[in-house]
């Protein structure tokens, strides 16, 4: 089986440190497994299924393209914040 190696935050080695009887890398190969496979799921639902479950989902909806636009920028602007917060 292959090894990766993982960088983690100070803090959460200091808290893993105090948890010495839990299996970390196995924790990690779960989560690993597990978010591969929703990808793979992902996968095999094809291009038009995916347009079409959007479609009926936004078919209701009465944002225009400038609010998605505007969103989309709100939502950058947070996700930098929050990243900028954790330095």
């Amino acid at each position: 089986m292959p090894n990766i190696t993982l960088s983690i935050p100070e803090e959460i080695y200091n808290i893993m440190k105090k948890h010495k009887e839990i299996r970390w890398s196995e924790i990690a190969r779960q989560a690993i497994e597990k978010f591969t496979r929703k990808l793979e799921l992902l996968d095999e639902i094809d291009l038009e299924e995916k347009k079409k479950f959007f479609d009926s989902i936004l078919q209701n909806s009465e944002l225009t393209e400038a609010d998605v636009l505007e969103i989309g920028e709100k939502v950058k602007e947070n996700i930098l914040e929050r990243l900028m917060a954790k330095r």
